[in-house]
């Protein structure tokens, strides 16, 4: 059976594919951080506020763990069936998960019941976002011409952002308009309902997109997964490199930070929401600077930059995040928000292109949700941990700071990746 001719489709029809599915998964467990307090109240026991808070936290990374297992599965289905397929597949999985979890029975009234239930709807959440985010950098990274990767490429980052700058503004928005109580019995399971019209609209969007060339070609080569596996072990390694300390540094300053100084306010903590929502919006504006700026300087060298400037920032500005007033709190955000963002817009296309064609979405989102599930989700668990284990109060910054190391040697030997034909 002949193959249909690959249409040409626009860098805008391609940056907004990218997008748009991301806006819905992004939002979703944006909204999950913001509101942890909260569903910690309705679905884990009150007797110790500590351990609510941790458990809920845990279930918030429980999501990044199921993200290797569908990056294995969807992967597949990326790089066997096709990057359409797959993209089609994960946002309806999303958007199904996250209606259902608006709508569940808390623990008072089902018991055990409804931890478990959250439990499990975190986890399909987690193994759509598994295929989701690095099959969509796949699209548009092979899509595009040579000479704009990075930029179109950081259209899926932006979505993410997009996504979290809804759910910062979602959950400022419900706290401002709702007491407290009424957050916490109704208003909390607001977005998770509504977040269905980015399902809608994104399956409409992606229904009529084209496949790409490198994925008509990755149908035919079909290798076996454990011995690509094996082959990709340099690039998977390099993922983590580049990837593990940019989001472990977003997670904390964009979800931690806000939803610390939030349960500790005296007031229902709309502040530090607002302010979140502002923040975001400078790490959105970032995000195609550096995806635009790494076609243009090399993604190699200006990743291992940005990684030192987050280390220099991360330790005085998580002082401020958790301790100084609105003021501060907003100015320390905006600090890592420009690197941070200049970081992910790159990182999509510079991740993509050391992968080889015949298992490029299988491997490279394996190596992504691993290095996420590691570095990513659980900075809000560890940073929790680390804090209440040593009663150091900054203890996560050297975390962090420890994930830059290991990723400045990584990155340290490898070539530019720029200029690297995706057929191959």
């Amino acid at each position: 059976m002949a193959e249909a001719p690959v249409v040409k489709q626009s860098a805008l029809r391609t940056a907004l594919a990218g997008l748009i599915g991301n806006v819905l998964e992004w939002f979703d467990f944006a909204v999950y951080g913001y509101f942890a307090s909260n569903i910690g109240h309705q679905f884990f026991p009150a007797s110790d506020p500590s351990a609510q808070q941790f458990l809920v936290f845990a279930v918030f990374a429980l999501g990044f763990l199921a993200r290797p297992a569908g990056s294995l599965v969807l992967g597949r289905v990326g790089d066997r069936i096709g990057r359409r397929p797959l993209l089609t597949l994960s946002i309806a999985m999303m958007g199904g998960a996250t209606l259902v979890l608006g709508l569940l029975p808390t623990y008072d009234q089902i018991g055990i019941a409804a931890p478990i239930l959250l439990m499990l709807m975190r986890i399909i959440q987690g193994f759509s976002l598994g295929g989701e985010f690095t099959g969509s950098m796949v699209y548009t990274t092979e899509l595009a011409s040579p000479l704009m990767r990075g930029l179109v490429s950081s259209s899926t980052a932006a979505g993410t952002t997009i996504g979290f700058i809804l759910g910062s503004g979602c959950a400022w928005l419900i706290n401002l308009l709702l007491t407290p109580a009424e957050v916490d019995v109704w208003g909390w399971r607001v977005p998770f309902v509504g977040s269905i019209v980015f399902m809608i609209v994104g399956y409409l969007l992606r229904r009529g997109i084209t496949e790409t060339a490198a994925g008509l070609k990755a149908r035919e080569v079909r290798p076996p997964l454990l011995a690509s596996l094996i082959a990709d072990r340099l690039p998977i390694l390099q993922t983590f490199g580049i990837v593990a300390m940019t989001n472990a540094a977003y997670y904390l300053t964009f979800t931690y930070a806000v939803e610390r100084r939030k349960s500790l306010a005296a007031t229902s903590g709309e502040e530090f929401l607002l302010a979140n929502t502002l923040s975001l919006v400078v790490v959105l504006i970032s995000k195609p600077l550096g995806g635009w700026l790494s076609d243009r300087t090399g993604r190699r060298r200006l990743m291992m930059g940005l990684t030192g400037a987050i280390m220099a920032i991360i330790y005085f500005a998580q002082q401020m995040m958790l301790y100084g007033p609105p003021g501060q709190f907003i100015l320390a955000q905006i600090m890592l928000a420009v690197p941070i963002g200049m970081a992910l817009g790159l990182q999509g296309a510079m991740v993509v292109e050391i992968f080889p064609l015949r298992s490029r979405v299988t491997s490279m989102s394996f190596a992504y949700s691993i290095t996420l599930a590691l570095a990513g989700g659980t900075a809000p668990m560890v940073s929790t941990w680390l804090i209440e284990t040593l009663q150091q109060p900054l203890a996560p910054a050297f975390y962090i700071m420890a994930y830059g190391v290991v990723g400045l040697a990584i990155m340290w030997p490898m070539a530019e990746t720029n200029t690297r034909s995706l057929d191959l």
